[in-house]
């Protein structure tokens, strides 16, 4: 039997946040809207500007290993608390060391790399056998950019820098996002119009879905790091900067298309997300509204919660325990019992 533990996500404003007992309660307007045991939680997610976490809950979770992430109302990273880091000295020594070995960086943003464009692939060719021959104008173009995106992944093997990787791994997703509108459903396309890939700010609902999808990943990535005693602000591929998760960015690349991206498609072409759960504002920047957030975030937990094969443990697991196995798999990596990170592959 395996225990998903779960993750508590906060969207009320003004929310408080206290200990009670060895359970966590949830207060808004004076009243408990939730009660839930610490040893249930692997995190917290508060989702606001003026919601407040008392002192005795932000000890107990550090004691319980529970990580608390508060979030702008719109998904932007704002800050973490936990206590001490699990993580043992001499793994975090090992995988400095490395960081600084620009040819095992080489090694693991290959492979991370080649499993996003090739999991890429698997999300255009699925939606192109789905399709069959009933829609040509829409399969055409999931196969063409397969095709292109195919023909970049052999580049990777004879990158010998980490500029060369990067640019790569932006070639093969120009041609995904310039794909992706006819993963859309034909009823739904006209609907929900998109124009390539844009993130700050997004310029289109598909582009702020995927965003806040994208940010809720980085979190399941960056306690799965930290759960395994990897510092997840030294990475491989992406460039150290203050405050930034630069591993957690590294290894949810992996996951982007068949974690976030299938869960993006299932609300808007399922009718789960419509044009109104979205908020234009005078930059000219869409955002999801804060009842539309609680949807995605039930979307998202459920996902997480089905099973999934895993080709490297040749075993099914729940999708949400995938961040976790490949950040253990990481740490082998780098503490030198694997020779290679064998990056997660879907079918």
């Amino acid at each position: 039997m395996r225990t998903h533990l779960n993750t508590l996500f906060v969207t009320l404003e003004d929310a408080y946040l206290r200990k009670d007992g060895a359970a966590v309660e949830v207060r808004h307007e004076g009243q408990t809207k939730l009660r839930v045991p610490l040893h249930n939680l692997d995190g917290i997610v508060v989702f606001g500007w003026d919601s407040v976490a008392s002192a005795s809950l932000l000890a107990g979770c550090a004691e319980a290993d529970v990580a608390i992430t508060f979030l702008s109302p719109h998904g932007k990273f704002l800050a973490t608390s936990r206590g001490y880091t699990p993580g043992n000295i001499i793994l975090r020594r090992d995988q400095y060391r490395l960081a600084d070995k620009e040819n095992a960086c080489v090694e693991i943003a290959t492979n991370m790399i080649a499993a996003k464009l090739s999991n890429c692939r698997q999300v255009l060719l699925r939606t192109a056998r789905d399709d069959g021959d009933k829609n040509p104008n829409r399969s055409a173009p999931l196969l063409s950019s397969s095709d292109a995106i195919a023909s970049r992944i052999p580049n990777l093997s004879r990158a010998t820098n980490l500029d060369s990787i990067r640019g790569i791994e932006g070639d093969g997703a120009t041609f995904y996002f310039s794909a992706f509108p006819h993963l859309i459903t034909p009823q739904q396309q006209d609907k929900f119009p998109m124009k390539g890939r844009s993130r700050r700010p997004p310029l289109d609902p598909v582009n702020a879905l995927l965003s806040f999808l994208y940010v809720l990943l980085m979190h399941d990535c960056r306690s799965a790091l930290e759960s395994c005693g990897l510092d997840p602000q030294c990475g491989f591929l992406h460039r150290d900067r203050a405050g930034r998760p630069s591993l957690a960015l590294d290894l949810m690349e992996e996951f982007r298309p068949t974690l976030a991206d299938r869960a993006a498609l299932a609300l808007i072409n399922r009718q789960q997300i419509t044009p109104k759960d979205f908020e234009k504002l005078e930059t000219g920047a869409y955002n999801l509204k804060e009842d539309s957030r609680k949807k995605v975030l039930v979307h998202w937990q459920e996902r997480k919660q089905k099973e999934i094969f895993h080709p490297s443990l040749e075993e099914r697991i729940t999708a949400g325990l995938l961040p976790h196995i490949q950040a253990r798999l990481l740490a082998r990596c780098v503490r030198g019992d694997l020779d290679n990170y064998p990056a997660y592959l879907t079918k």
